[in-house]
């Protein structure tokens, strides 16, 4: 099992970092809170998890350890795969689950991308005995504000990667672009989540 990786940011995505570690590049799935967080570095530590299929080995890295405990919380649910479990975390930071878990806040984790009603009971009722102990501390994240196009396309391409349509996610991002023109990459990818 791969649980750390140390090493230079060779590729930078919302969705996805090529981190090389002595020469070998690894491909590793992040949410756009590890991307926040690593967004401005070269070199990083990285918390990680190896899920391994019949047809696949895939990387999911965090850049806190309560996001890594809490991805893995969420995917040993039953119907909350690798990829669900990182648009949680892409909506939602580690404390946010965890306060909307404990509060049995439905409509918080409803609201999340390909999260149904029956998904979000399942996740409240097998998370909220195992995170009343846990301590998740919230990130401040200062997200940094950009103004042109490579804002609305950074955000098009982590939105179609996330599996929202192209035509819904432009609309959408234009439509918040007007209103907030000074909105980070994060907070404009979050807010198209929400509507979604």
């Amino acid at each position: 099992m791969i649980a750390l990786l140390k090493g230079k940011i060779i590729k930078l995505d919302p969705t996805y970092i090529i981190l090389d570690v002595s020469g070998i590049g690894y491909e590793v799935k992040i949410s756009l809170r590890t991307y926040s967080e690593i967004k401005d570095l070269k070199e990083i530590k990285i918390n990680t998890h190896l899920q391994v299929k019949d047809d696949s080995h895939t990387l999911y890295g965090f850049f806190s350890i309560s996001e890594k405990i809490i991805f893995l919380d969420l995917i040993s649910i039953n119907g909350v795969g690798p990829s669900t479990a990182m648009m949680i975390l892409s909506s939602l930071s580690a404390s946010e689950l965890q306060e909307a878990i404990l509060n049995g806040d439905l409509q918080t984790i409803k609201s999340i991308k390909g999260i149904g009603m029956k998904t979000a009971e399942r996740i409240i009722l097998e998370l909220k005995d195992k995170l009343k102990n846990k301590d998740f501390i919230k990130s401040d994240s200062n997200f940094s504000s950009q103004k042109n196009n490579t804002l609305r396309n950074n955000a098009l391409n982590a939105l179609t990667s996330l599996g929202i349509s192209r035509n819904i996610s432009r609309v959408k991002v234009d439509q918040i672009l007007n209103e907030n023109e000074n909105i980070s990459l994060e907070s404009l990818i979050k807010e198209v989540l929400k509507k979604s």
